[in-house]
């Protein structure tokens, strides 16, 4: 009886951990059942910049600079939100992770995040204007690069 009972955890234990674990949720929902079907995929720069809005994508192979929000209409919920808006689960993990290998190595520019290169799932907030900064969020990334800038500080 023993074994039988072992044997069930055994065999229980791989399977739960296979499931995949919930993630958590955003505040703000970015690809709402309104949006999703105006958001695509591009491969751009993510960085940190001085001034308004502070995060912006540039994307790759145009002169199409992408200002980014947590969600539709997310500035309501929080008139900052372009400072420091929701990220997807992934790219929080990869800035978290090389803000930690900064603050072990005691690199003084610890705090200013370096540009990442990805391909972004963006979710359009409003219609794209020529020569105007167009609003998304961040849906999804993947095939993320940090790239550790050597010319720090950026003011």
């Amino acid at each position: 009886m023993r074994y039988a009972i072992m044997m069930g955890f055994v065999l229980l234990v791989p399977g739960i951990l296979a499931v995949p674990q919930g993630t958590a949720q955003r505040k703000v929902p970015c690809k709402t059942p309104e949006i999703a079907p105006m958001c695509y995929w591009t491969r751009g720069r993510l960085a940190l910049y001085n001034g308004n809005p502070g995060w912006r994508i540039w994307k790759i192979g145009t002169k199409r600079i992408l200002d980014v929000y947590s969600g539709p209409d997310s500035e309501r919920i929080d008139p900052l939100d372009n400072e420091h808006p929701e990220f997807p689960a992934n790219l929080d993990r990869a800035y978290e992770a090389e803000y930690q290998r900064k603050i072990k190595a005691k690199e003084p520019d610890a705090e200013w995040p370096d540009t990442v290169f990805a391909d972004f799932e963006v979710c359009p907030l409003e219609p794209e204007h020529p020569g105007w900064m167009q609003s998304v969020c961040i849906e999804s990334a993947k095939n993320i690069f940090l790239q550790r800038d050597s010319y720090i500080p950026r003011y």
